[in-house]
């Protein structure tokens, strides 16, 4: 599939659980969590930078909910934070 095609996939809920499973409790728990608690409230960029908060790497994304790591953009940064605290 190209990625033209990707953009015109609806994003629905069930698609967005199965990409918040990481394989580590951990992070299966923060990602689903706020996605089942915040994700219907969110604005367009929050759910943007959700998105790119599923693109990231297990790695990455574990460095930065343990706060080893900060991502470089600012918003993502906000959100993670919100994230682990369970905020929206």
């Amino acid at each position: 599939m190209n990625e033209g095609m990707n953009e015109r996939v609806p994003i629905t809920m069930s698609r967005l659980r199965w990409r918040c499973r990481r394989g580590m409790r951990e992070l299966d728990t923060l990602l689903s969590g706020w996605l089942d608690a915040h994700w219907e409230d969110a604005d367009a960029e929050t759910r943007s930078r959700f998105l790119a908060v599923l693109d990231a790497e297990d790695d990455a994304l574990w460095d930065w909910v343990t706060g080893r790591a900060v991502p470089e953009d600012a918003g993502l940064a906000d959100l993670i934070q919100r994230i682990v605290a369970r905020q929206p």
